[in-house]
């Protein structure tokens, strides 16, 4: 299967096909993927594909969710498509498997109290077990996989927009992630920077509410006389690596920041990270982890940064 990370022939028509577990999100990224410009089909049998990929007219770039509900699913099945479809010359294909953890697809059963296509008399736990070993070997063999357990809709359509999108620049793209420590590190970054050692603006009792977009707080992590140096030495670090990731084919780069609360210190250090690579000509997006609890009835514990 081609590499996920290099683009694409443009002269060959781009295919994506989206699977996973019932519940990971195949349905909204494949509406995502509409707006981004893809003739979008869902649920469509495997069979049918083959012949619609045979009809004249397809110049646009098509996206095809295929999961377990499909009339013709197999797993048998649907190597054997991606076989005859990497045989073809006129298509670039890449295999996007959407990942999501047991408890979390559980949950989401719940919540829509819906029942799992494979036993839809049986608890959800079951048929989700059952699913997730099925698809085991797809998963595998898929160009990308993105784990959506802690994904908004938002977010994940911001994942995909990183993968997907034509609007973005001919350069790689570089996203800067402040996270939380005490709520696990995130996914699907390449690498990661502790920023615990920095002075914490959480024993200020005036700053602690706030967060580390506000000047107070980043004047005040900013006196850290370990600072300067550190954000220095990540960012010449990071300026001397992304020529050689773009030379390799990589388009994408993702960078975490972490601290206690990911409310203080991590959002100054990805802020002026990110300062530093924009002005030195890389496209970078910002992304904090914890930015939706910032301010919103958190416990004095959550607002430790």
């Amino acid at each position: 299967m081609q590499d996920s990370q290099h683009q694409t022939d443009t002269t060959m028509q781009r295919l994506v096909i989206i699977t996973g577990p019932s519940g990971a999100g195949r349905s909204t990224a494949t509406q995502i993927l509409e707006d981004l410009g893809f003739e979008a089909i869902d649920n469509i049998p495997m069979s049918m594909l083959r012949r619609l990929l045979d009809a004249p007219g397809g110049d646009r770039p098509m996206a095809v969710g295929v999961d377990i509900r499909n009339r013709d699913f197999s797993v048998e099945g649907l190597q054997d498509l991606v076989e005859w479809l990497e045989a073809r010359d006129d298509l670039a294909l890449q295999l996007m498997f959407l990942d999501c953890s047991e408890d979390v697809l559980v949950r989401r059963y719940s919540e829509t109290r819906r029942r799992h296509p494979l036993v839809p008399d049986a608890p959800a736990i079951t048929g989700i077990e059952q699913e997730i070993g099925l698809l085991a070997p797809i998963r595998a063999q898929a160009d990308i996989v993105i784990d959506t357990s802690e994904l908004s809709p938002h977010d994940l359509k911001a994942a995909l927009a990183e993968w997907f999108s034509d609007d973005r620049a001919s350069t790689m793209g570089v996203t800067l992630h402040s996270f939380s420590y005490k709520r696990g590190l995130p996914k699907g970054v390449d690498m990661m920077f502790d920023c615990r050692f920095l002075h914490n603006p959480h024993w200020d009792p005036a700053l602690r509410p706030l967060n580390g977009l506000e000047k107070a707080v980043q004047a005040h992590v900013e006196q850290d006389p370990r600072f300067a140096g550190f954000t220095g030495q990540v960012q010449a670090l990071l300026l001397d690596l992304l020529p050689a990731f773009r030379k390799e084919g990589k388009a994408h780069l993702s960078v975490g920041f972490g601290c206690t609360g990911g409310q203080h210190r991590s959002v100054v250090v990805t802020e002026t990270v990110a300062r530093g690579l924009a002005e030195a000509g890389w496209q970078v997006s910002i992304r904090h982890g914890e930015q939706d609890r910032w301010g919103r009835g958190a416990t004095k514990r959550d607002r430790q940064a």
